[in-house]
């Protein structure tokens, strides 16, 4: 639930004018295509987590849904095939805001359905709808016998206006109002439209029909089967069954969307735009031809479905970009879509990253699924791990590879605080699942595969993955049989490592306590603690850690296992040792004075990627007090400018963290302002506002974070060409190309007054462009002016921006006015919850007090935890908790460090 390849020179591309009964392919010979189980049904193991009765088990859904978008209403039947399993006298099920109005249940003998004169038909007794489990149970007259039987459900629902269950997105196209319907079932979600067994581990077939407006486009995840007009001018359309899934992967679309598709590897790939969109979809398609390509090949089985849709939707969520419905993936279309007006190399980069992102859940996820949400990180990690390999494999020249830092580094900032929790973790409720959906699920779970992978060898890592998806297709699975597969392939102890890094939580710290040259040879001490920013008298966990070390470029990397305590490694050869060389390593590096001293006199002859490595383990144990700062500054002070365009990205990422800390203090602020101006300028000017000829990828994405930070900073020389282009981009379009085009509005936005406030909303009403509206909204409420900023509050309520884009605005102001933030969104707490998926409200709220560092702030998050929280569900209030009692201690105890530095 997240380098151009062009289809054109390799692929032949038709559009669709609607979407056809296909025939599934003829599977190739290699690689093979899984097949499905055909073990006889069982009640659910009981280790396998479950809140519904393990006494019946569905086997199929036959569902038939007739929208009303019009009425935000829908009506449906559904008719599961089912077995009970042991004797019982209910069945229960989810569902959550469905009304029933007839409830059937007939007995099958062997699979015919008989009349009730041959087989005695169970009569309802009852039925309770338990709205705080989202379920409903069907009580009957007498005992059910084991047996197959199907129940028959007609009811109805609402379909609402956010992403949740199914929903409809109003946007503008050509000048008339339209409106689409999609769906959202992750994570607990399609009990909102279908009655059903609403968990990971109860997989079954799907057939899915609906009856729709002509001239509309209804798509789902497996082909039409068929089309038929109806007397009253609807048509009715039936979808292919699907194959055995997790109930939170079926999909159902509908509007006036186009679609393109080409066909790879026997698959039709396609893409889904509203009308007249699919131009701008060209690049995702082109990306995902080359992405699926690769998943065939380096799983081992070929995508498994006839066809593969990427369907691109306005509007947003504060959840999720896209989605990986098996078949038919949901995107926004902000992510996706690439308008040549305003897309810029970092929208294109993040295209293709989410395309890779959704595209592996397709076997990590949807083909091989978790048990429960306890085991979610199997799904996003991995996934998190192939977008960023894939990203790396497939675009070399966009340099990505070196974002396995920036990954490990959000990663260690959740997992170094107390509120942190493993990467598999124990989940009872559904508003715990999807507060699952974290930093520690996605990028602990992807710095872990990393680490491994390089720990056991890329072959070994493949063929152990190969042998997982081939054992568990269309199955259920638990992080060991994974850890087994891989052990087996590798021949290597792993399953050990890989528990210490996710049944338990934190971050090791690996300290190079000494480093001497005896006869030719390096002694390195080394000792193993955690680190904690906010548990300094911990006692520490013991983690096996992979350790990679080297001396000088031309050196092999050793490998060595550290534990708990402290530990010696001799290896050839003299002179300054370099810990976690490739930074493929889940840990802090701490080194002794002298091995650190040693260590950045070479520091411009290291690769990259370990640059941006000792600038982040400086900087994080700097924050900590473990290290002096001075030792990060004096490496930011004395980079050249020449150095790569990730490592002065980095600086000045870090510099206007440090910009952020000084808020407090006017003064210092300015101070280290100057400092920071003065440092990153240089680099501006050296690339400059407007692209060369020849000029490489990675260079755009720093220009864009230069302009943004030293506009943070307060530069008027940035502040002022920013307003400069602005001014005159609409005499002189070249002012403001599409490369610069967000960056320049940004600054304009954040620097504007109420004359310019009111031209930029003026600029966003008439944009007809859904998704340019979409960003111009979000523009007004990044405005540093608090006045401004409580206007933008007030707007977001409105129906102006649009109900998807309410959340986003809100959360935008709370990036520079976390506290007025937060008290506006809980004084109009019952009209924000309109607008928010139902299941992140948990995390909604405390997130907009992220950045805050105002002591009265803490109390104002407990008291919204205990007024609206369920038991449980506190982690992400405690986890905001703990960074605004972070912020206060780092400008408390460590800022001064850095006021003595610049004062040198």
């Amino acid at each position: 639930m997240r380098r151009t390849l062009s289809a054109s020179a390799i692929l032949m591309s038709f559009a669709l004018p609607a979407y056809p009964a296909m025939a599934a392919p003829t599977a190739p010979t290699a690689p093979t295509a899984p097949t499905a189980p055909t073990s006889p049904l069982a009640p659910l193991a009981s280790n396998i987590t479950t809140q519904l009765p393990r006494s019946v088990r569905p086997v199929h859904y036959d569902v038939a849904i007739t929208p009303d978008a019009k009425n935000a209403r829908f009506s449906a039947r559904v008719a599961i095939d089912l077995v009970v399993l042991e004797i019982t006298n209910s069945i229960v099920l989810n569902a959550a805001d469905l009304d029933f109005t007839n409830i059937d249940l007939q007995p099958v003998r062997s699979g015919t359905k008989q009349a009730a004169k041959t087989v005695a038909k169970p009569v309802a007794k009852t039925v309770a709808i338990d709205k705080a489990k989202q379920t409903a149970t069907f009580t009957f007259a007498s005992p059910l016998m084991p047996g197959s039987y199907q129940l028959v459900l007609d009811y109805s629902g609402t379909i609402g206006s956010q992403a949740a269950g199914l929903f409809s997105l109003d946007y503008d196209n050509a000048g008339q109002r339209k409106r689409a319907l999609y769906t959202q079932f992750e994570n607990s979600d399609a009990r909102r439209m279908i009655p059903s067994w609403d968990e990971p581990a109860y997989k079954t077939t799907f057939s899915l029909q609906a009856t729709i407006p002509a001239g509309e486009l209804a798509v789902s995840n497996m082909p039409v089967e068929s089309r038929t007009t109806l007397a009253d001018g609807r048509v009715l359309v039936k979808f292919m069954p699907t194959p055995k899934m997790s109930t939170y992967l079926l999909f159902f679309g509908l509007g006036e969307f186009d679609r393109e598709a080409v066909m790879v590897d026997g698959v039709e790939l396609g893409v889904i735009t509203q009308k007249g969109a699919l131009p701008k979809a060209r690049f995702a398609l082109d990306s995902s031809a080359a992405i699926l390509r690769e998943y065939n090949d380096y799983f081992g089985v070929r995508f498994p479905l006839p066809k593969l849709d990427n369907v691109a939707a306005p509007g947003r969520s504060q959840f999720f970009g896209a989605m990986e419905n098996w078949g038919a993936i949901f995107t926004f279309e902000r992510a996706m879509l690439l308008d040549p007006g305003s897309s810029t190399q970092n929208d294109k980069e993040r295209a293709f990253a989410i395309a890779a992102h959704e595209i592996a859940h397709q076997w990590f996820g949807d083909l091989v699924t978790m048990q429960w949400w306890d085991d979610l990180w199997l799904n996003e990690g991995f996934a998190s791990w192939m977008e960023s390999r894939t990203t790396a494999r497939l675009h070399p020249e966009w340099d990505t590879a070196l974002n396995a830092v920036n990954v490990r580094e959000r990663a260690m900032n959740r997992d170094s605080l107390a509120t942190t929790h493993p990467v598999v973790q124990h989940v009872e409720t559904v508003e715990q699942a999807s507060q699952a959906f974290d930093s520690i699920t996605y990028q602990k779970g992807e710095a872990v595969i990393r680490m491994l992978e390089n720990y056991v060898g890329a072959d070994a890592w493949r063929s152990g993955v190969r042998a997982y998806m081939k054992a568990h297709a269309y199955g259920n699975t638990e992080s060991d049989d994974l850890w087994r597969a891989i052990e087996k392939s590798a021949g290597k102890p792993v399953t050990a490592i890989a528990h210490d890094f996710t049944l338990q939580p934190g971050v090791p710290m690996v300290r190079i306590e000494s480093v001497s040259c005896k006869a030719g040879k390096s002694v390195i001490a080394l000792s193993q603690g955690e680190f904690s920013r906010d548990q300094p008298d911990k006692k520490p966990l013991s983690w096996r850690v992979p350790v990679v070390m080297q001396i000088g470029a031309a050196q092999k990397p050793v490998t060595a296992l550290v534990a708990s305590g402290k530990t010696s490694v001799t290896f050839a050869g003299c002179g300054p040792v370099l810990v976690n060389a490739g930074q493929a390593g889940y840990y802090r590096t701490a080194y002794a004075p002298a091995a650190f001293k040693a260590l950045i006199t070479n520091f411009d002859q290291m690769a990259t990627i370990d640059q941006l490595g000792l600038l982040s383990d400086s900087w994080a144990l700097g924050l900590n007090g473990m290290q002096p700062i001075a030792d990060f500054m004096e490496l930011a002070n004395t980079l050249s400018v020449s150095a790569a365009p990730q490592i002065w990205n980095n600086i000045a990422t870090t510099f206007d963290a440090i910009h952020a800390y000084y808020k407090i203090d006017a003064a210092r602020q300015q101070k280290f302002a100057a400092y920071a101006t003065a440092r990153l300028t240089p680099k501006l000017a050296q690339i400059g506002w407007v692209a060369r000829p020849g000029e490489a990828e990675i260079v755009p994405p720093l220009r864009e974070r230069l302009i943004g930070v030293l506009s943070e900073l307060g530069d008027p020389a940035t502040i002022a060409e920013a307003r400069r282009r602005y001014a005159t981009s609409v005499a002189d379009p070249a002012a403001m190309p599409p490369a610069l085009r967000k960056v320049v509005m940004m600054v304009v936005a954040e620097h504007t007054d109420a004359a310019g406030w009111d031209g930029l909303r003026k600029v966003a009403q008439a944009e007809q462009s859904a998704m340019i509206r979409n960003d111009l909204y979000d523009l007004l409420a990044a405005t540093r002016d608090p006045a401004l900023a409580q206007r933008a509050l007030a707007l977001a309520l409105t129906d102006e921006p649009g109900v998807t884009n309410s959340a986003a605005m809100i959360s935008r102001v709370a990036a520079e006015h976390p506290d007025a933030a937060f008290d506006f969104a809980l004084a109009n707490i019952a009209r924000v919850n309109e607008r928010i998926d139902p299941t992140s409200r948990s995390r909604y709220f405390p997130g907009l007090a992220n950045t805050s560092a105002d002591p009265a702030m803490i109390s104002k998050v407990n008291a919204y935890a205990t007024g609206n929280l369920a038991q449980g569900s506190r982690r992400e209030a405690d986890t905001t908790v703990a960074r605004i009692r972070d912020r206060i201690r780092i400008r408390t105890d460590r800022l001064s460090e850095i006021d003595a530095w610049l004062n040198k």
